[in-house]
């Protein structure tokens, strides 16, 4: 049997130990976010059905209008791990400052809206006469937060870009306790009912930004980094981060299509098609950890004008990419018996959501190379091309969607033009990882 060369080897087991030691703790920290949302959720469930319902709208467009954002975070990484690569961390926590500046700006334009939209907002999403006042109350208290949940994703980003995914799962960590005690004790200790739990995640979301800018700040002062804010450099922030936004866009209509084509197909196949998609969002954290790792790693191959070094921690990635979602895809099909009746009792709803989740599982390899040729792309700060591809991905996926209900296959057929969206979004982003076009050495792109 041959063996591979030494050099090969060693090669690889670097790579590993740099992928692991980044993608685990970003596991973690992406783990520990929606679990704000289920704290806020078990505390407020019992204070009535008409407050969970508020609870629920008014989370629903809190997580959309912070994740339309995630750029920040994105865009902040490949930005400052390619000045880490080069050698120049005084560029590095500048151009992170630049990132947090920005987050404040649009942070503030976010709460201009939410507050006086607010009532309207709720009715656009369909709460009730009773549930409305309370998610109404809700989402004008927390988006006094979004400044500071921006501020955390710039943050989070400077941070990967440092190659440093710890801290950040410590403060998620420190976040989710202090937001549960908090809520608990403002919900029923000082009784302000829904209100209080609002107040609760403010105050954990403002805690965990005062964390981050701590970290950054004495980055700064450590490395002479400027904290003032700079017009060009926050400008510059911005448009890396269109079209990252852009990519998000599209993505988010895709799982907005997605679920109105479910809703029309019967109340069986919305209800399994709302479990399997909270299972793909579980499945999709394992393999964004991969990917985050990717960000932060190539762009500081990049910055330090190893092209070799990119291109090879890009082929060790795919292969970390293909391995996990073969094992989490062999995971879905032996836990779906034990999986389903945890969310249901209803014959009906596990029928309709077997099968489809057979055409989840066999696509896992295929979100596996995805995810991680994303990161790489991210990170080498290849955001038009990104753009463009989700879009072309968008304009194939939504008549094949469309469809389904026409020519019948219910949600089985409905998650097979979900793979389908996955295998697009696969040839494009392998043909531009082929070209080799996306290697640009150097500080900046």
């Amino acid at each position: 049997m041959t063996q591979a060369p030494a050099h090969s080897r060693t090669g690889r087991g670097r790579h590993d130990r740099e992928i692991i030691a980044l993608a685990v703790p970003a596991f973690g920290a992406l783990v520990a976010e929606p679990l704000f949302v289920l704290a806020d959720s078990a505390i407020v469930g019992h204070l009535g059905t008409a407050q969970l319902a508020g609870l629920g709208v008014a989370s629903a467009l809190l997580t959309t209008a912070v994740s339309i954002f995630v750029f920040l975070a994105y865009a902040t990484t490949a930005a400052v791990s390619r000045r880490v690569g080069a050698d120049d961390l005084q560029s590095a926590i500048r151009q992170g400052m630049d990132g947090i500046w920005l987050a404040l700006l649009l942070g503030a334009a976010v709460i201009a809206v939410f507050l006086p939209t607010a009532p309207h907002l709720v009715e656009l999403f369909g709460a009730s006469d009773t549930a409305a006042p309370y998610a109404t109350t809700y989402l004008r208290i927390s988006s006094l937060g979004i400044p500071a949940m921006l501020v955390v994703l710039a943050a989070t980003g400077v941070l990967r870009g440092l190659q440093d995914t710890r801290t950040p799962l410590y403060v998620a960590i420190g976040g989710f306790v202090a937001n549960a005690v908090l809520n608990a004790v403002l919900v029923y200790g000082a009784d302000l009912g829904i209100a209080g739990s609002a107040w609760g995640t403010v105050i954990a979301q403002c805690g965990m930004a005062a964390v981050y800018l701590v970290v950054v700040v004495r980055g700064a002062r450590r490395h002479g980094a400027s904290l003032r804010p700079d017009a060009a450099g926050i400008r510059a922030s911005a448009q890396a981060g269109v079209p990252l936004l852009v990519r998000t866009l599209s993505l988010r209509a895709i799982l907005m299509i997605t679920t109105a084509v479910a809703a029309r197909l019967g109340d069986a196949d919305i209800a399994a098609h709302q479990i399997i998609l909270s299972l793909w969002s579980l499945l999709a954290f394992a393999l964004d950890a991969i990917a985050i790792a990717g960000q932060a790693i190539i762009g500081r191959y990049l910055g330090a004008g190893d092209e070799q070094g990119a291109r090879d921690v890009c082929r060790r990635m795919v292969q970390w990419g293909i391995a996990t979602g073969l094992v989490l895809g062999v995971l879905v099909v032996v836990a779906r018996p034990a999986f389903l009746p945890l969310f249901t009792g209803d014959a009906s709803v596990k029928d309709t959501a077997l099968p489809a989740l057979v055409v989840v599982a066999l696509s896992q390899p295929v979100c596996g190379v995805v995810y991680v040729l994303d990161g790489v792309l991210m990170g080498a700060g290849d955001g038009p091309y990104l753009a463009w591809a989700m879009l072309l991905t968008l304009a194939v996926f939504t008549p094949v969607a469309l469809l389904v209900p026409v020519f019948g296959g219910g949600l089985t057929a409905l998650w097979g033009a979900m793979a389908l969206m996955m295998t697009v979004r696969l040839v494009t982003l392998w043909v531009r990882t082929r070209s080799g076009r996306w290697i640009v050495t150097g500080a900046t792109r």
